[in-house]
């Protein structure tokens, strides 16, 4: 047994950061398989964001908008690290979480249309900030069908956020 605490170190040090690519793979991936990143949707009307994966870690942000779209990036046990449409980050429990397709209106006014196109009549309009469900969003178009409230229309997908650029939702 070597009584050189250096080597004891360096031993140490190369097991850490062999073992640092397995711990960031295995917090990237859950049991489900579902695949990273995806969207979700807050389920509650007050949903903490804590700054780790536990009730032990301190809660940085508590939203309140019930189906506001979130960004899962990273899954670590029952917690899911998010990232909200104003790129702030951190840890929810996935029991705060749904699969509602959602998304935030990220311009000033915008305006929803009756048909995927630019000179369609308008059925509503939303201003920034507005959440909608995802009804529909064919890959060949840069529109979305969304639902906000009783209005049911299209809208192009650079006007909110919630939807990958060539996401195909049906």
């Amino acid at each position: 047994m070597p009584s050189n605490p250096r080597r004891y170190f360096q031993a140490a040090l190369v097991l850490a950061i062999s073992l640092a690519p397995l711990s960031e793979a295995w917090a990237q991936t859950d049991g489900t398989g579902l695949p990273l990143p995806r969207f979700v949707s807050l389920r509650a009307a007050e949903v903490n964001m804590r700054t780790g994966p536990g009730v032990q870690y301190p809660v940085e942000w508590v939203y309140h908008r019930q189906y506001l779209p979130m960004e899962v990036i990273a899954e670590y046990g029952t917690w899911r690290k998010v990232r909200d449409w104003q790129a702030t980050q951190g840890w929810i429990h996935q029991s705060m979480l749904g699969g509602r397709r959602t998304v935030i209106v990220t311009e000033d006014m915008r305006t929803i249309r009756r048909r995927p196109e630019t000179k369609s009549a308008a059925v509503a309009k939303a201003e920034a900030g507005t959440i909608g469900q995802v009804l529909e969003c064919p890959g060949e178009t840069g529109w979305c069908e969304i639902e906000i409230g009783s209005h049911q229309g299209w809208l192009r997908r650079v006007e909110f956020w919630g939807v990958y650029r060539d996401e195909v939702i049906k």
